[in-house]
């Protein structure tokens, strides 16, 4: 496996057309770095760099269950991963592994790994170090964000000190994308010695990354401290941070987050409000963005619920819902509608437009032929029981509240009542798990089509309760296949069953811009269009 640019000059450099390339929103150049003002100058050392981000992590455990991209902007600058996903093609490369294998039935899988790295504590990462991090994540079970990477996992075998097999008891083909991701980053032992639980709060998580974390105080701030030994960037680089310090600075409306980088109060946003982007750009602030791949933000049932058993009501749901609407009134440009279930930057991804119709006379046509009949208040009813579904949502995207609104708005005038459920992390998560819902509002970024059994099946988190052998089938088969054309086709399949059963309802695609100050550069986005290490960032003063 060659390795490619270091990070570095890939943060730095100007090419059409890449697809990592941060531009400004008003821009039609997809190739120039904005945050590259003084990139004909060397990079400067030093400087504490305040990075605002929306929700507070709630857990700075690599592997835990935090509050999504807020957390993984944090733990991704700790902790290292074996493989590195290039943003620019969404090919793996070496980082921690310098090579890997895998069998004929993708059961087992070999990984070298690179000497001479050193967890932050000073003790050596070894194939010791790999094992005994894959099996704290599975013993974690459900508490770890990681643990659905793992099903069917019959253990890891240490063959030598830089040499490591992890073993399934069947196939897990996406597996080598899975341990790209930052939850499945590598921590030291003394990490895994500390309770489960208690890995939240940071203290004694320690990881071979680049920063190290200083402290933790929820719903303020995460500091983290650079290394000056780090030599082991992903795919070639070896550069330590220019940077003395990152501090992740919770400042929830997003609002607020704009106007602390105009007035120089910090340095970078993330989770920038569409609205804002013009602002922004007509100020002369740089915007890094990159479309997210992974499950576009839609509506999901749950089917277990009376509302989301029901095939007529979702199709009835499905009809009604103008995703053109909801992104030409919640969003800007740069903002794509859905057109699959998956982005469009996910590999594999299928056109599903053709199935994805808008029809509110349809849609009451389907609840009548279903019992449904409207009542005195305009308002379908059967039974007895009024249809008036909650929708739960969390406002970790800015138009999020507007999306919902207008669904809301949409399904009303159709005959539909909806109650709009929002609330904190924890609670929204509460209600996913307990199933004290109808609909959810939501995504999922991941560069690979397995998200979508890691979303819906019943073998994964099963927060939908999806009740379909088809599509159950699918999903474990595109995860046994090794041969990359016959998963394509697999995977394609899936996609049109989630569709034409209206297991979901698929909106628009979210595409992630960062706001920087003009004194910031080599900030880049990830293959999953998350902030990736800051090991190339710097600061001009």
């Amino acid at each position: 496996m060659s390795y490619a640019r270091p990070l570095r000059a890939l943060a730095l450099l100007t090419a059409a057309g890449l697809a990592l390339a941060a531009c400004s929103a008003g821009s039609d150049s997809a190739g120039t770095d904005p945050s590259a003002s003084a990139s004909a100058d060397a990079p400067v050392d030093g400087g504490d760099l305040t990075f605002a981000i929306g929700n507070d992590p709630i857990s700075v455990n690599p592997s835990g269950i935090g509050s999504g991209n807020d957390t993984l902007y944090v733990t991704r600058q700790v902790v290292d991963s074996l493989i590195w996903q290039d943003p620019e093609d969404g090919s793996l490369k070496p980082w921690l592994a310098t090579d890997w294998t895998v069998n004929d039935d993708s059961t087992e899988f070999t990984f070298t790994l690179r000497d001479g790295v050193t967890f932050s504590d000073g003790t050596p990462f070894d194939a010791a170090s790999v094992k005994a991090t894959f099996d704290d994540i599975v013993a974690a079970g459900a508490k770890s964000s990681a643990a659905p990477s793992f099903i069917g996992y019959t253990g890891t075998t240490v063959v030598d000190d830089h040499t490591v097999t992890v073993a399934f008891s069947t196939p897990n083909a996406p597996f080598p994308q899975a341990t790209s991701a930052a939850a499945l980053g590598i921590v030291a032992a003394s990490t895994l010695a500390i309770p489960y639980d208690q890995r939240s709060t940071g203290v004694g998580v320690v990881g071979t990354g680049p920063f190290t974390i200083d402290h933790y105080t929820k719903d303020v701030e995460t500091v983290l401290k650079a290394r000056d030994d780090y030599a082991w960037g992903p795919d070639g680089a070896s550069d330590a941070p220019h940077l003395d310090s990152v501090t992740f600075q919770v400042i929830p409306e997003a609002g607020v987050r704009t106007g602390a980088l105009t007035s120089e109060q910090v340095d970078v946003i993330g989770g920038v409000q569409p609205t804002d982007i013009a602002t922004l750009d007509q100020a002369g602030f740089p915007v890094v963005s990159r479309a997210n791949p992974g499950i576009v933000f839609g509506v999901t049932f749950n089917e277990s619920s009376p509302v989301g058993s029901d095939p007529a009501v979702r199709e009835a749901i499905s009809l009604a819902v103008n995703p053109t609407e909801i992104r030409d009134t919640a969003l800007v440009d740069g903002f794509a509608v859905a057109e699959s279930p998956l982005a469009s930057t996910t590999p594999d991804v299928v056109d599903l437009s053709k199935d994805l119709v808008t029809d509110p006379k349809k849609a009451a046509s389907v609840l009548e032929a279903d019992g449904w009949a409207k009542g005195s208040d305009g308002i379908y009813a059967k039974d007895g029981q009024r249809l008036a579904p909650t929708l739960v949502w969390i406002t970790n995207f800015s138009p999020n509240e507007t999306s919902v609104q207008l669904i809301q708005q949409e399904l009303k005038a159709v005959g539909i009542d909806v109650t709009l459920w929002s609330g904190t992390v924890p609670e929204f998560q509460d209600k996913l798990k307990t199933g004290a819902f109808d609909l959810v509002w939501g995504n999922l970024s991941r560069a690979d089509g397995d998200v979508l059994r890691t979303q819906y099946s019943t073998t994964a988190t099963n927060f939908y309760r999806i009740a379909d052998p088809e599509l159950e089938s699918l999903l474990q088969a595109q995860l046994a296949e090794g041969d990359p054309a016959k998963r394509s086709t697999i995977l394609a399949d899936a996609q049109e069953r989630l569709v034409t059963e209206h297991h979901v309802v698929p909106v628009h695609e979210l595409t992630t811009f960062l706001g920087l100050s003009t004194d910031v550069h080599g900030v880049v986005l990830g293959a999953d269009s998350r902030l990736g290490q800051l090991t190339g960032a710097w600061l001009t003063k």
